[in-house]
């Protein structure tokens, strides 16, 4: 830094063109990296020096005003350096307020924590920035609760959006709170249903973060909103950002009596139950002597050393099951515990006596409702279920299907219907193991679906595990299982498991609308039809079920919900792991080559980055059936 001596007046323009230039052209990073550290040191103490700062970058020209302003905010290190090193320059220059406030904060989202911490905090640091503030946070409320932006736009931007809302309510004040009352409450409430309608989890956490955060601003003293849900790094980070304080905000130091009122407003919110059990509440004298008077410590306890819990005999028949799971008695409750832990192994152990009544013990187990708190009663029920849909799969999966698109069944049904149907189906699919390996560490080569609803995550496991599958290795160390030569069962029932769902998607019910409302469920039947096909693989219906697989794909592919979306792309893939290769060109080439077409779309448009994915994967599939076309000799 150079001196002028004498007093003389100078321009500081060229400078400020030279920065913006440099700026512009790439050099950001090194340029802003040695004067961003220098210009802090001067300006600590030295109000000429931050004239100086002014000057520079409000003489920079609006064409190189965005990259000058980016580069200040990623490397001011805190808000107060940044409030030193601009000024008041968001109130001033129009360009660098169109940045500041519209395009790092809602038209981009790939910029770190700390540069919304800086900004947002640079914005509060001023009383004539604070107005910038409020409109920030009213218009960042505004996208955080607009279902078409919820709909149309990444989950990493709505993360971004939250965390932008969080810390601009970590920075208002209680008058200002009191002034926009009414209009983030009715933010939070629009919000908070756009994101709670969400198929995706994460979305529907974020909503539920941001959404206790604003009833936590707004309810000071009253009930404040609580969602159950299992807290992970992102909630955690989330909820920090509203509590943490400001880095540039200095405690001061307090009397101890201030000091202690000031903690107890610091901690954390605690229920009234439990505030009610920590009181000391003082006992008097004559309550004492009452107290004496009830006391039970001179009472002798039973010896119950020798006592045996009495143990309810397991039911030995299946149709003694049918009777005590559909008994309505109150005294039953053991037994009924009993028999459904015992149902599943009955049912394996008699085949022949489980299909008389296959039928009738799939519509009891359907809506079985848990009576008492038995540990594990979701995961029991299931497994009965399936139990019975392997051991006699035809009826029952035509019962179970039909079952689906009927009245006066909850949605919660309608999904464990489907989950039935995949486990049963890859139950089915996949052989028993026989023999030993030489390593007992050795996997199933059957692939183990989860029900979440991450698919993307099982789908990539499926597609790396069919590629180990069909890539030879030349390891004299590796183990192998033996696997016995027994048919696929889930050969001769593909059909009755697959066709009868996809048949009636498009028709409404009074309490059932697939391609309305009830859009969770058809995410998860998409995807249940996509593991059908792929377990498919090798039986004599896997060309039909392509066929009418694509179909469907054809008739949803714009569908606004990103888990439907991540679903019929499965479908894709599925199919083309599935269907033999001269089928697949024999009998669908036209409609490949739309799908084809339609798969360079949304791998360069879709907003969601797993459907930009599984897009790519299925273009490098048909990139290799294409492949294997071109080596068939003519």
């Amino acid at each position: 830094v150079c001196f002028i001596p004498g007093g003389l007046d100078c321009s500081i323009s060229f400078v400020s063109h030279v920065l913006g230039k440099v700026c512009i052209h790439g050099r950001q990073k090194e340029i802003l990296g040695v004067l961003v550290p220098r210009l802090t040191n001067l300006t600590k103490s030295d109000c000429i020096w931050q004239r100086i700062c002014w000057r520079l970058v409000e003489s920079v020209p609006d064409r190189w005003m965005e990259a000058v302003v980016l580069g200040f905010v990623q490397r001011a290190p805190g808000a107060d350096v940044l409030s030193r090193l601009l000024g008041n320059l968001v109130v001033k220059n129009k360009k660098a307020q169109f940045v500041m406030t519209q395009k790092i904060l809602l038209l981009q989202y790939g910029h770190t924590t700390a540069v919304l911490q800086n900004l947002l905090g640079y914005l509060s640091l001023d009383g004539l920035r604070r107005t910038l503030l409020l409109r920030v946070l009213q218009e960042l409320l505004e996208t955080w609760s607009s279902s078409s932006a919820v709909k149309h736009s990444p989950a990493e931007q709505q993360l971004y959006i939250s965390k932008a809302i969080l810390i601009c309510l970590s920075h208002l004040k209680e008058p200002e709170i009191e002034s926009c009352r009414q209009e983030l409450l009715t933010s939070m409430m629009e919000g908070m249903k756009c994101h709670l309608d969400s198929s995706l989890p994460r979305l529907r956490h974020l909503g539920m973060v941001v959404a206790e955060s604003i009833s936590l601003k707004i309810n000071t003293e009253g009930p404040v909103l609580k969602f159950e849900y299992e807290e992970d790094d992102e909630t955690r980070e989330l909820k920090s950002l509203l509590m943490q304080t400001p880095s540039f905000y200095v405690v001061p130091s307090l009397p101890d009596d201030d000091r202690s009122v000031k903690a107890g407003a610091a901690l954390p919110l605690v229920p009234e139950s439990n505030e009610k059990s920590h009181t000391v509440v003082p006992v008097m004298p004559d309550e004492e002597s009452d107290a004496e008077l009830d006391s039970d410590d001179d009472l002798i306890p039973y010896d119950m050393s020798e006592d045996k819990e009495l143990k309810i005999k397991a039911p030995v028949y299946i149709r003694d099951c049918i009777e005590v799971l559909t008994g309505s008695r109150s005294e039953d409750v053991d037994k009924w515990e009993a028999a459904v832990k015992a149902l599943e192994s009955l049912v394996r152990k008699n085949p022949a006596a489980t299909r008389e009544v296959s039928v009738e013990l799939a519509k009891i187990l359907l809506h079985l409702e848990e009576k008492t708190c038995i540990e594990g009663f979701v995961e029991l029920r299931q497994r009965a279920q399936v139990a019975v849909l392997t051991t006699d799969p035809i009826p029952v999966a035509k019962y179970l299907t039909s079952e689906f698109y009927s009245l006066n069944y909850s949605l919660r049904q309608r999904m464990d219907i489907l989950d039935i149907l995949v486990l049963a189906a890859q139950e089915l699919s996949c052989p028993k193991f026989h023999g030993k390996t030489k390593h007992a560490g050795a996997q199933k080569p059957c692939i183990q679906l989860l029900l979440g609803n991450d698919s993307s995550k099982d789908w990539r496991r499926i597609v790396d595990e069919r590629i180990k599958s069909k890539t030879r290795r030349f390891d004299r160390d590796q183990s192998r299982v033996e696997l016995a030569s027994r048919p696929n069962k889930f050969n001769s029932v593909a059909g009755y498991f697959f066709f009868p769902l996809i048949q009636h998607f498009d028709r409404p019910l009074t309490t059932f609308d697939l391609l309305g409302e009830d859009h969770l469920v058809l995410g998860r039947l998409v995807h249940t039809l996509a593991i059908l096909m792929y377990l498919a693989v090798n039986t004599v219906a896997v060309t039909a079920m392509g066929k009418a697989l694509l179909e469907f794909v054809w008739a949803l592919r714009f569908h606004t919900d990103s888990y439907v979306r991540q679903g019929l792309l499965s479908c894709i893939s599925s199919l083309l792991l599935s269907v033999p290769t001269e089928q697949i060109l024999a009998d669908m080439t036209e409609e490949l080559l739309e799908t084809q077409s339609w798969l360079g779309d949304v791998m360069e448009k879709d907003p969601d980055g797993d459907c930009r994915r599984l897009a790519l994967q299925n273009l490098l599939l048909m990139e290799n059936l294409k492949k294997k076309l071109e080596a068939v000799p003519s």
